[in-house]
């Protein structure tokens, strides 16, 4: 069981004590509206409290209702424009369970190929061209100068690797639109966006997605063009990891106590992804054994342990809470489900059966202050709504697979303790072993490390699924789609994971029509605010009471550290960007950046 360190008490001592309030709205580097508003101790320098806010209603659930079920892919892709093919992925997913349909293996190969490069993409793109542009030498050169100096004369461990001779220079090469590094990922991002195209015909909003497989055309060419670029990005990886860890190694050093930044409690949820289409056949009452048998394992883990891989257990404990939201609750709303296809009883709380009800008004943050739900995991053994995030999506997806042990393609091995990937050789570099350990922290660095690691993973699996694609084309079974026919009625649900993390989509259809769809991606789990319990949310948890290392003081602070913290679990806001408001009404609304001064002063 990792280590679980104990967080700082706020003092009570408020004599002589610094306190400042601070916002940061939008937070940039990121996609869509997020806002962190602390209350900060400058003399014990640590953060006091925190609030998550995102300020923009997604109202897809409520026109998704009436629709013909055929075009929920289409429309439910269109709700954010980094990860639609993630949402059209699961919505397919969602479909094939609901339609009864298998797709062909070689439909299935090209799904997971076309989102292997997604992941490629993403996490080379936010990794150095995003997050950890808080950790070039720029960056830190303003916020820690003493911890650049020393940089200056620490040496890589692994520079015959990656070529930078001190861990200065490699945080000179991610100084943005300058750094070898940062330029090298930009080019890294084309490539597999090139590979993603090859199979979904374009992104965001891929073109060949559709319920039973694809419609894309495979050839050996095809496949061919992916692979030639796929070998380019692994040898990137044989790199990249070495150059992170050497990174992150040297911030544990140089600043003891690094690990309390960003830290939470290790509690975790993975739905998995990759399906193997030799044991996957889309129905509920087979999804325990099939989603065991993904290339990413589903799992939750609470308190450092990991408590299920079974995707029925995890689908009936999800719960959606409110408490700080601007919702009205649904408890006297219709209960569509109230047995799962096995029989098991679904909360009211479950997905199946929430009913969107927005209620725009002013943020309080002694209050509702957030569009944001609150999605909780019910833990049967405690009883308690549990707030799990995603790790930012390679931590929880990498410590459940790695603990479950259920994992093993050749190119991918899962100990019960950590993962092997073994890289195959390369125009330039020979065949490397990579491991990624389970960690003692579920902290920032962790977080942002295990990314690195995610870029190596997404590519070998990558690289398994296109040699059994390959067998497929070799043994002329080049069908890529299954006829299907849509039920009158029926409830399903599509679980999935977008880069950043869990992705899930829950129908009902009544009368060949969408009753109800809800979509639960990473957003709500990670931005929560305090539920009715007064549980905070993660990226809340992560920040209050993480200690502040930054070297400038309240007139001139960044805010680094809270910043590395929030930015560690790649947030993606999008999913909140169309605006319901009934009936045509029109709302203005005014508030000040330090939105905490009329909180405060209510008290």
């Amino acid at each position: 069981m990792p280590d679980v360190l104990t967080k700082p008490k706020a003092t009570d001592n408020k004599s002589n004590i610094v306190v400042k309030e601070m916002s940061w709205d939008p937070i940039t580097r990121i996609v869509g509206s997020l806002g962190i508003h602390c209350k900060i101790d400058f003399t014990n320098k640590q953060v006091q409290e925190c609030y998550s806010t995102s300020m923009v209603f997604r109202g897809f659930d409520i026109f998704m209702r009436g629709t013909d079920p055929r075009d929920s892919h289409f429309i439910t892709s269109r709700i954010c424009g980094i990860c639609g093919d993630n949402h059209m992925t699961c919505s397919v997913l969602n479909q094939n369970m609901a339609y009864n349909v298998k797709p062909p293996h070689l439909g299935d190969y090209v799904l997971n190929l076309g989102e292997s490069a997604d992941y490629m993409f993403d996490h080379a793109i936010y990794n150095d061209n995003l997050c950890s542009v808080d950790f070039c030498g720029q960056m830190v050169k303003e916020t820690n100068p003493g911890v650049y100096e020393k940089a200056k004369h620490t040496e890589a461990p692994n520079a015959s690797v990656h070529g930078y001779k001190t861990i200065a220079d490699i945080m000179d090469s991610l100084n943005p639109f300058t750094g070898k590094g940062y330029m090298e990922s930009l080019q890294m991002s084309r490539l597999t966006r090139e590979m993603f195209c090859l199979m979904e015909g374009r992104h965001t909003h891929p073109s060949t997605l559709v319920p039973g497989g694809v419609s894309t055309t495979i050839t050996h060419q095809t496949l061919t063009d992916y692979y030639v670029r796929l070998m380019k990005y692994i040898e990137y990886c044989k790199k990249i990891v070495p150059l992170h860890d050497d990174l992150y190694d040297f911030f544990y050093e140089a600043l003891p106590g690094y690990e309390r930044v960003g830290y939470r409690d290790t509690n975790l949820v993975c739905w998995g992804s990759f399906d193997d289409p030799e044991y996957c056949d889309y129905d509920y009452k087979n999804m325990t054994n099939w989603g065991r048998r993904r290339f990413i394992t589903p799992g939750v883990a609470i308190n450092g342990e990991l408590v299920t891989t079974d995707l029925v257990e995890i689908n009936l404990g999800i719960r959606i809470l409110l408490g700080s939201s601007y919702y009205d609750d649904w408890q006297n709303e219709r209960m569509f489900v109230r047995q799962d296809p096995l029989g098991n009883p679904v909360d009211r709380n479950h997905p199946w059966n929430k009913t969107t009800k927005p209620k725009p008004q002013k943020r309080d943050f002694a209050g509702k202050y957030t569009w944001v739900t609150s999605p909780r995991w019910f833990d049967k053994r405690s009883g308690k709504h549990v707030c799990c995030d995603t790790g930012g999506g390679p931590f929880a997806r990498q410590w459940v697979t790695a603990k479950a042990g259920l994992v093993d393609i050749g190119y991918i091995k899962a100990t019960g303790d950590s993962l092997e990937f073994n890289l195959p050789k390369t125009v330039g570099m020979p065949a490397v072993k990579q491991v990624w350990k389970v960690p003692k922290w579920s902290n920032a660095i962790e977080r942002d490390r295990a990314r690195a690691y995610h870029q190596t993973y997404s590519a070998m699996v990558g690289l398994y699924c296109l040699e059994k694609a390959l067998d497929e084309v070799h043994a002329g079974r080049t069908k890529t789609w299954t006829p299907f026919k849509v039920p009158d009625e029926s409830i399903s649900c599509g679980f999935h994971e977008a880069a950043r993390g869990v992705l899930s989509h829950h129908m009902v259809i009544e009368g060949g029509k969408v009753a109800n769809y809800q979509m639960f991606p990473p957003t709500p789990w990670n931005a929560s605010p305090r539920d009715v319990y007064g549980t905070p949310g993660p990226y809340e948890d992560s920040v209050q009471n993480t200690p502040i290392f930054e070297e400038n003081g309240p007139d001139n602070f960044k805010g680094i550290d809270i910043m590395r913290a929030v930015r560690s679990f790649d947030p993606c806001l999008p999913c909140g960007v169309h605006m319901y408001l009934g009936g045509g009404k029109l709302v203005k609304s005014t508030h000040t950046p330090t939105a905490l001064a009329s909180y405060n002063n209510g008290k």
